[in-house]
């Protein structure tokens, strides 16, 4: 059975030249529309920055990114390596990343010094074949780029090397090859020494800026193996490294450095495993330079070829390959058989919704399965109430089935085969975030779109440009609209996100204008008994105020598709020791947001919240809210207590990833700050006896709030079953 060939990107140029990182890539086996885009990953921090790539005119597929030098600079914090992604739409219409892969042409030698830092920016293959990216301050850079162990035992390298960043009064007085090998944990290692002569290299010139070194990093040696094994007269492996004696013009001083471990990687010149069998008075003896299979590091082994070693060798080979063979297949058979269940999975979906509906069964979910919470918990808990003869059920994401479990509410765990005989004959689906776009609509079953948030943001077809990970404006819009077209019902929260709604999703179908239901708890249950006992649930402090911090996600800052970073700029060393004696803070992060944050240095101040099944309940013990531009706001106002806006970066977001659809910095029903100390001022200020909510908080809540009267879950119920 064939399978198609792979998606594969390769670097085909490069250029780093004062302020500039240009980059093109070739690629293999892309589908016609599907645009691909850059992802750079810090290898340290796991941190990602999404980069777009535009498709350069012609036939072939090529496509081009440029950014500045400061940009990846900042993204590495200075220092550190970067690795190269694309990511692109796969068949499933999931996100995906594929490594870039590299030639293995010299591209190191492309390396940038960026004068006002001091640092290089030096570009290498990996021992994967793969492209990536250092920020150092020094560096040795060596190749061999050839390599020939000859039938009479010697042993030929030609190749470059020269270090990054060296002190112009260090003149190079002499390389040299060094072979080094341990003996034991307490023996000096045994170090063979062998002149390196310099050869010109003007062959590199394209890639070098700095053409005045081509005369001098060239290197061509040999070494008569032969005559080293017959004076050592033992077994021995060594390693390579290249050897730097500079002289200090200016103090005369003798200054002596070595390179890492020689690597070396495989190509049409290098052949890095080479072996040869000599007659010596000792007997046979073999001769063998290899890379390690992990580190890429050249070695050298000597040893005796009797007939006893020779069997060991033969033995050890065939188990060695026989291992690779059968994990390779492994894995691949591993792939093939996971896209099959994948496919027999959809296909079964299908085909299960031709069967009966099961009537009066409804199916929700809220944020792909990960809560018991929203608009679905508040339309269910009225159902539950009002409605007996529906039966309501759970999709739940397994690795949330605790608190459904603890609970005793019905669910089912997401993309069992039990879930998708309920998913497919299930009459009613409630659910607050878009479904897999793969899940067809049985014909039979009403699709309850209630969505989560008025907008602040603009949304699908509002956006002007898409910065999430691996997909492109058009195809995002695409999909949107797509998974909008199997909604029945949609609910809306007031008269200005009817509006936006319809346009943003092209939703023609019944849009409910009820308020949220969520937010009837916020209207019914607003109480001093009430507060007490959440308290007490979630084992914060009576006796001090409670502010809850919560921001959103944002489109460009992730690690992989559904999982984005997020960095927490308040400072809350800083919050605690101001405000540490009278507040505690919440942390509730967006649900998309994948951050663990460490509060152990705040024990006792700052709480992670961001799993906490219902975000209303966090909202009614909170005095205080701080947040970005999460739609959050809307729903606290109807609290009528104080919020705060903390947009240390409102630039970028509103000019850059989303735009607002309202005049934000004006109408916003709190102060807007950007660091730290002027929280800590608006914190003190709401203590204040005559503390009052800001004048446009009024104008606010009657444009966004004017439906929140305790009544929405109701209001909505009757209209998708009251005539049922």
């Amino acid at each position: 059975m064939g399978i198609e060939n792979p998606v594969r990107y390769k670097l085909k140029h490069l250029n780093i030249k004062e302020e500039t990182f240009s980059i093109t890539i070739s690629c293999e086996n892309v589908t016609a529309g599907e645009e691909p885009s850059l992802q750079i990953i810090n290898r340290k921090t796991k941190a990602e920055l999404s980069v777009p790539l535009k498709r350069l005119a012609g036939e072939g597929g090529e496509y081009h990114a440029v950014m500045s030098t400061d940009l990846l600079s900042d993204h590495t914090d200075g220092k550190g390596c970067l690795d190269f992604y694309v990511s692109f739409i796969n068949d499933d219409s999931d996100i995906s990343k594929k490594r870039l892969k590299s030639s293995l042409e010299p591209i190191e030698l492309s390396s940038y010094k960026d004068e006002a830092h001091h640092m290089f920016f030096f570009p290498y293959t990996t021992k994967k074949g793969n492209f990536s990216l250092k920020l150092l301050q020094k560096k040795f850079v060596t190749r061999i780029d050839e390599m020939e162990l000859e039938s009479d035992g010697s042993l030929h390298l030609k190749g470059f090397a020269f270090r990054l960043n060296a002190a112009e009064t260090l003149k190079i007085k002499e390389k040299n090859l060094i072979l080094k090998m341990k003996k034991g944990k307490e023996e000096e290692p045994l170090i063979l020494k062998y002149p390196l002569h310099d050869v010109p290299r003007h062959d590199l010139d394209e890639y070098v800026q700095d053409t005045t070194m081509l005369d001098t990093i060239g290197f061509d040696t040999k070494i008569d193996l032969n005559a080293v094994y017959k004076e050592l007269n033992q077994q021995l492996t060594f390693q390579f490294h290249i050897q730097f004696i500079f002289e200090d013009a200016g103090t005369g001083e003798e200054i002596i450095t070595n390179s890492k471990p020689l690597k070396v990687l495989k190509s049409e010149q290098v052949n890095p495993n080479q072996f040869t069998i000599l007659k010596t008075e000792k007997g046979p003896a073999r001769f063998h330079v290899f890379t390690k299979k992990k580190t890429k590091n050249l070695h050298l082994r000597m040893n005796d070829y009797s007939f006893s070693t020779r069997v060991e060798y033969f033995v050890r080979g065939k188990l060695k390959r026989g291992a690779s063979f059968v994990r390779k297949r492994k894995n691949k058979l591993k792939k093939f058989i996971e896209k099959r269940i994948q496919n027999t999975y959809k296909a079964g979906f299908r085909v299960a919704g031709k069967l009966p509906v099961k009537q009066k069964f409804v199916m929700f979910e809220s944020f792909a399965g990960k809560q018991y919470s929203c608009n679905p918990r508040a339309i269910y808990e009225y159902m539950s109430k009002e409605m007996p003869e529906y039966r309501l059920c759970w999709s739940v994401n397994p690795a949330y089935s605790q608190t459904f479990k603890d609970k005793g509410i019905p669910y089912i765990e997401r993309f069992t085969f039990k879930w998708l005989f309920a998913m497919a004959r299930a009459e009613y689906w409630v659910v607050n975030s878009r479904m897999p776009l793969w899940i067809p609509k049985p014909e039979h079953t009403t699709y309850v779109q209630t969505w989560h948030g008025t907008p602040l943001k603009r949304l699908a077809v509002d956006m002007d440009e898409v910065h999430m990970p691996g997909t492109n404006t058009e195809k995002y819009k695409r999909n949107f609209t797509t998974e909008a077209s199997k909604w029945d019902y949609l609910i809306s929260p007031n008269a200005y996100s009817t509006e936006i709604f319809a346009r943003a999703f092209q939703f023609n179908k019944t849009m409910i204008e009820s308020g949220y239901p969520r937010n009837d708890f916020l209207q019914t249950d607003n109480s001093l008994s009430v507060i007490k006992a959440l308290k007490e649930k979630m084992n914060l402090p009576q006796d001090k105020k409670v502010i809850i911090y919560a921001p959103t996600w944002r489109d460009d800052q992730f690690y992989k598709k559904g999982k984005y970073k997020f960095d927490l700029d308040l400072d809350l060393h800083q919050l605690r020791e101001a405000i540490g004696d009278r507040y505690v803070i919440i942390l509730r992060m967006h649900y998309l947001v994948a951050e663990n944050f460490d509060l152990g240095p705040y024990e006792g101040f700052a709480y992670d919240f961001s799993s906490y099944e219902d975000i209303r309940e966090l909202y009614m013990v909170s005095d205080l809210l701080i947040t970005d531009y999460s739609s959050v706001f809307f729903d606290y106002a109807n609290l009528k207590r104080p919020m705060l806006f903390y947009v240390p970066d409102i630039e970028t977001y509103r000019d850059k990833l989303r735009g607002f659809y309202f005049d934000f910095e004006k109408e916003a029903p709190g102060p807007l700050v950007k660091e730290t100390g002027d929280v800590i001022k608006w914190v003190n200020e709401t203590e204040s006896d005559d503390y009052k909510l800001p004048d446009s908080f009024g104008p606010f809540y009657e444009k966004f709030c004017y439906l929140e009267t305790g009544e929405s879950s109701e209001k909505a119920v009757k209209v998708i079953f009251g005539d049922k």
